[in-house]
C-alpha cells in the first residue's frame, strides 16, 4: 500500500530512439526544453548512431534498449536467422502473424533469443547504461520473447522492464476515438501484463506501475496530458510517447508544453528515470 504522502513520480520516454534524425532531434529537443526524461534506442536503427551521440551529450537523458523483432531491422545477418528477416534483413511488418510464428513455429524461438542477445550486446557496445527494456509494439511481453529476458537477466543487467498496462476505463475517460483499437490492445496487453507482473517479481525485476501512452496510439496530445496528469496518484508511473519533429509533432509539442510543465510543478510531480525511481 502506497501512502498518499508518497510522492508521484512519472518517467516520460520516447520510444524509436534511432529511427530517424528527424526522432533524435525531437527526442532531444524534448528532453533538454521538455519534460522527457529517457528515450529507448532502437539499436539497428537507421539513425542509431547519431542517437548515441546525443544520448553521450545529454548525460540526464535515461537510454533503454527498445528491441526489435517486427517492423523493423535485424542486428544479426539474414543467414542467420532467415526464419525471422527477409533477405534484406527486415522482420515482417504484420506483427499479429509474428506473434504467432514466434510461439508456434519450430526452431525460430532460438533464432529470437540469439537476435535478442546480439541487440542486447550491440546496446553494450555503445557503453551507455542500461535504465530499462522494453519492445518495438511492446513486443517484449510476448511469451517467448519475455522469457529470453527473464531468463538472461543477470548477465545482460537488465533492472527494469517496461509492463505495458494502460487502464482502459480512465483511458476512455480521458480521450475519445478509435474505440476498436483501443479496446483490442487494452484486451491484449491487460492479458500479458497480468502473466508477466509475477515474473517480474519473481526475478526481481522492477516496473511501474501503470504505463500510459498504449491506448493513445502516438495521440499523446498537449489535451491529454492536461486531463491525465491531475489524475496521478503517488506511486511510479510511466508516459510513453513517439516524439518526433515530422511523424508525431503533435507529441513533441505535448512534451514541450508550458500548459503541462505548470501543472507538473503544481503538483509536486517528479519527473524520474527509471534508474531514478526503481
Amino acid at each position: 500500500m502506497i501512502s498518499r504522502h508518497a510522492p508521484i513520480r512519472l518517467i516520460v520516454n520516447a520510444d524509436d530512439f534511432g529511427i530517424s534524425d528527424s526522432a533524435n532531434r525531437a527526442i532531444e529537443r524534448a528532453h533538454r526544453e521538455g519534460i522527457l526524461t529517457s528515450a529507448s534506442l532502437m539499436v539497428a536503427g537507421e539513425a542509431a548512431e547519431a542517437a548515441v551521440r546525443i544520448a553521450r551529450a545529454n548525460p540526464r537523458l535515461g537510454v533503454g534498449l527498445h528491441s526489435v523483432l517486427v517492423c523493423g531491422r535485424s542486428v544479426l545477418p539474414p543467414t542467420e536467422i532467415s526464419g525471422l528477416v527477409d533477405e534484406r534483413g527486415r522482420f515482417t511488418d504484420r506483427p499479429v502473424v509474428a506473434g504467432l510464428r514466434y510461439f508456434f513455429a519450430p526452431g525460430l524461438q532460438e533464432q529470437v533469443r540469439r537476435e535478442l542477445l546480439a541487440q542486447f550486446e550491440r546496446f553494450r557496445a555503445t557503453g551507455l547504461a542500461l535504465d530499462h527494456v522494453n519492445g518495438h509494439l511492446n513486443f517484449h511481453l510476448h511469451p517467448g520473447v519475455f522469457r529470453v529476458l527473464l531468463d538472461h537477466a543477470n548477465t545482460l543487467g537488465i533492472r527494469s522492464v517496461r509492463l505495458t498496462r494502460d487502464p482502459l476505463i480512465q483511458n476512455l475517460r480521458l480521450a475519445s476515438g478509435e474505440y476498436l483499437y483501443r479496446l483490442s490492445h487494452a484486451g491484449v496487453f491487460g492479458a500479458l501484463s497480468r502473466r508477466c507482473e509475477p515474473l517480474l517479481a519473481r526475478h526481481g525485476l522492477r516496473h511501474a506501475a501503470c504505463t500510459y501512452g498504449l491506448l493513445q496510439n502516438s495521440r499523446v496530445t498537449e489535451d491529454y496530458l492536461l486531463r491525465l496528469l491531475p489524475e496521478l496518484q503517488p506511486g511510479i508511473w510511466e508516459l510513453y510517447c513517439h516524439a518526433d519533429e515530422d511523424a508525431h509533432r503533435h507529441e513533441l509539442e505535448a512534451l514541450l508544453s508550458p500548459r503541462v510543465r505548470q501543472v507538473i510543478e503544481s503538483r509536486g510531480i517528479q519527473l524520474c528515470r527509471y534508474s531514478d525511481c526503481l
